[in-house]
């Protein structure tokens, strides 16, 4: 009866350290930081096998396991991170997120782990500036215009014709040879340089010839205008040097961003788009001819998918820090700050740059 009872008392001592055990795993389980991240390569973004790599992952799986800190991924959206780590759902934001006021204003950063700024991507451009303005005077649109004026030169020189060929040797002969002469005189009339080898002699020819030197001056004029404004477009879609040009440019950049923040706070008309390789899909078919964005970014997708086609400008602007984002008033930023400082200062932290950078650090 003893050993019943003392086995019964057993039974229910291994029965609660049991359940106390389960307990402390899903407490365990709950306690584990929830880290918001994005595909923002180099910085964060999924391997072949769906493991986060990237230079703000390794940065982070470094200090997190230094602090014996368990912890998990969350994907999202730039609007979804931005939310989430404001509300408290997500622990923290490893990815390329930039510090700024607004932000901070929001939610925590630690200290800024990599330095950069705003970069400016555009076609890259081929040959000298009189190439491209072969490239636009031999363009269907630049023909379609010559041959529309060329045309009327001929109309009016058949008129022309009409009325001089019985009255004008300076018109007769042929067909072939009138029309020819009444052609020339259409030409050298439009063009006002009178050569006066041909004259028309009757009344109607004459009267003709005034109308045309009048339309010939508006038809001169539109056609140097319209010329002038088909090769100013051009060299302007090649002449992007800086921000200060993206005013006269159709620009493009990514919703939410601290790049769409300096368009929109600078009066930029832009296009915005979801992610960088649409936006650069459209910087390559022509749809935008310059694209804002974080430069790092820019330098890594381009190299990847872009070579050769799209370039981004030498000079960056807009200083861009980037940090790791936690919710307001967060019990690990001191000590993370602590091991970030150390590690962002260390010779290995300069060859995870390398490996992911080269020499677009």
């Amino acid at each position: 009866m003893v050993k019943r009872k003392l086995i019964f008392t057993l039974l229910i001592c291994l029965s609660a350290l049991l359940l106390i055990n389960i307990d402390m795993l899903s407490q365990n389980a709950d306690s584990c930081f929830i880290v918001g991240t994005i595909e923002a390569p180099p910085f964060s973004f999924k391997d072949n096998d769906g493991k986060w790599k990237g230079i703000s992952i390794e940065l982070w799986e470094t200090i997190a396991e230094e602090m014996n800190i368990c912890y998990r991924y969350q994907e999202h959206t730039v609007k979804g991170l931005l939310d989430s780590i404001s509300d408290g759902s997500i622990d923290a934001i490893v990815s390329s997120l930039t510090l700024t006021t607004e932000r901070e204003a929001q939610f925590d950063f630690t200290h800024p782990f990599y330095n950069t700024g705003l970069g400016i991507a555009v076609h890259k451009q081929k040959g000298s500036v009189w190439q491209s303005v072969l490239r636009e005077v031999t363009s269907a649109e630049f023909l379609e215009i010559v041959g529309v004026l060329l045309g009327t030169m001929f109309i009016i020189g058949v008129v022309v014709w009409l009325f001089e060929r019985r009255k004008n040797k300076e018109f007769g002969g042929n067909a072939k040879s009138g029309i020819g002469s009444g052609l020339w005189w259409s030409i050298v009339t439009m063009t006002a340089v009178g050569y006066g080898d041909k004259i028309p002699k009757t009344i109607g020819g004459r009267m003709f010839a005034a109308i045309w030197m009048f339309m010939g001056i508006v038809l001169v004029s539109s056609f140097i205008a319209t010329i002038t404004s088909i090769l100013t477009v051009s060299q302007l879609e090649y002449a992007i040097d800086g921000p200060e040009d993206l005013r006269v440019s159709t620009v493009g950049t990514i919703k939410y961003t601290t790049s769409e923040e300096y368009l929109r706070d600078n009066r930029i008309v832009y296009i915005d788009y979801t992610d960088i390789d649409e936006a650069l899909q459209a910087l390559d078919k022509g749809i935008i001819n310059a694209f804002v964005y974080d430069a790092p970014l820019l330098h890594y997708y381009i190299n990847r998918d872009f070579k050769g086609r799209i370039e981004v400008l030498p000079h960056k602007f807009l200083r861009q820090d980037y940090g790791i984002a936690l919710p307001e008033g967060s019990a690990v930023r001191e000590p993370l700050n602590r091991l970030l400082l150390k590690h962002i200062h260390s010779e290995e932290w300069q060859n995870i740059l390398y490996r992911y950078l080269g020499d677009d650090q």
